[in-house]
């Protein structure tokens, strides 16, 4: 896979201050992510590097993620800074299938099915992108008032609307890409002589205990793209499924800014999706009139 293609991030509030919680409203429980009994790991064996053994974790959890698993669903949410604003957080029903490639060729294309719970400004709203299909574009409706007049378009996922306050195009969402990008700045991140790496155990998100991996990078550099990253590891299935990251403080003391945010919550793997899921006839979804 080109790693380049893969820009899929995940970010929010400080692993070791106060967590963000979240008020429950039109029936959707919000996330609340804490620490609990947040303490470091045993002492591990030396390595050259205080990444290496976070960047052995990362390609161990690839390769597992590749063998493994051929698709899940979960809540995803997410927050990112666009232009400099940082936007709200938006809640949505997420199911993916993984891309699996036999004999260098594709066999399962990387499937996406998206459906936006909130806020109101996206509620209703449906993607689908299917690779190699539709001429490589994503098809996609407005949901709520906009939904009844506007109808099912079919653009390009880098296009100017697919792009409309988004980091990243959706051909880069899911897991798999997720810890590839990790490795690809991790291995950005190693360059630098002062890079700091901390694990912790016992972290919560929801109701999943996670061990967690802070980098952070005291200097700003060309390449490095954040000044403090934290990723929560799945300790049932080894997979990443919060990513945060920081900016450089403005000013020494001042408090960190949020770059980016991604969770995936009540992740469930191999549930069994079939081509229905990412069919915009399936009955169940909004694409076209009934």
């Amino acid at each position: 896979m080109n790693i380049n293609r893969r820009r899929f991030a995940l970010i929010a509030g400080s692993l070791f201050t106060a967590a963000p919680s979240y008020a429950e409203d039109a029936g959707l429980s919000e996330p609340v992510h804490r620490v609990a009994n947040a303490a470091s790991l045993e002492a591990t064996p030396a390595y050259e590097h205080p990444l290496d053994r976070a960047l052995e974790m990362a390609r161990t959890g690839l390769l597992s993620c590749q063998q493994n698993v051929d698709d899940y669903t979960a809540m995803l949410v997410k927050r990112e800074r666009i232009n400099g604003e940082l936007g709200e957080h938006e809640f949505m029903n997420v199911k993916v299938r993984n891309r699996k490639v036999r004999n260098g060729q594709i066999v399962q294309p990387l499937s996406v099915y998206i459906s936006f719970l909130k806020p109101s400004s996206v509620k209703g709203r449906e993607v689908i992108y299917v690779e190699g299909k539709n001429n490589g574009n994503l098809i996609a409706h407005e949901g709520g008032f906009k939904g009844k007049f506007l109808p099912t378009v079919t653009i390009p996922p880098t296009g100017m609307l697919a792009m409309r306050g988004q980091r990243y195009p959706m051909t880069e969402i899911g897991v798999e890409n997720l810890i590839e990008k990790l490795i690809e700045r991790g291995q950005n991140a190693r360059r630098q002589p002062d890079v700091q790496c901390e694990f912790r155990k016992n972290a919560r998100v929801k109701d999943r205990t996670c061990t967690v991996l802070q980098v952070t990078s005291p200097t700003k550099v060309e390449g490095l793209d954040f000044h403090q990253a934290q990723v929560f590891i799945d300790d049932a299935n080894n997979l990443p499924i919060r990513y945060i990251a920081y900016d450089w403080p403005s000013r020494p003391g001042a408090p960190l800014e949020v770059i980016e945010e991604y969770n995936y919550l009540d992740l469930k793997t191999n549930v069994g999706l079939t081509d229905k899921d990412f069919d915009p006839y399936n009955a169940d979804y909004a694409f076209h009139s009934k």
